[in-house]
């Protein structure tokens, strides 16, 4: 696990990873974020990146601009890119600036389709 503002733990299975993030995305940690993700993206190469945002209290713009490079990156590997159980504030935030048409986002365990 890494610690900083906030923790990155993380799961790999059947070409499939899974990584949990608590705590908050916001210019102070953002890039310690990306470069521990996107670290863990070239040693695993999964097709399916899952982004746990459950335990995320609090995300700004800057945590938009860490799951866009994250969606680009998956892309350009030819994997894809999930957001689960981000929190109603969260998800606002994901809606506002039109993720859900670009990403696929589940939540309670159930996907919302991208539009």
């Amino acid at each position: 696990m890494l610690k900083n503002a906030g923790t990155i733990e993380v799961r790999t299975s059947n070409k499939e990873t899974v990584v949990f993030l608590s705590g908050e995305i916001d210019h102070h940690n953002a890039a310690f974020l990306r470069m521990g993700i996107d670290k863990l993206i070239h040693q695993t190469r999964p097709l399916r990146l899952v982004i746990d945002l459950s335990s995320i209290r609090f995300m700004d713009s800057s945590g938009l601009g860490l799951i866009m490079g994250r969606l680009a990156l998956m892309k350009n590997l030819g994997g894809e890119l999930i957001l689960r159980d981000p929190s109603e504030s969260i998800l606002r935030i994901c809606r506002l600036a039109g993720m859900e048409r670009i990403v696929k986002i589940e939540k309670g365990g159930k996907k919302s389709e991208r539009n």
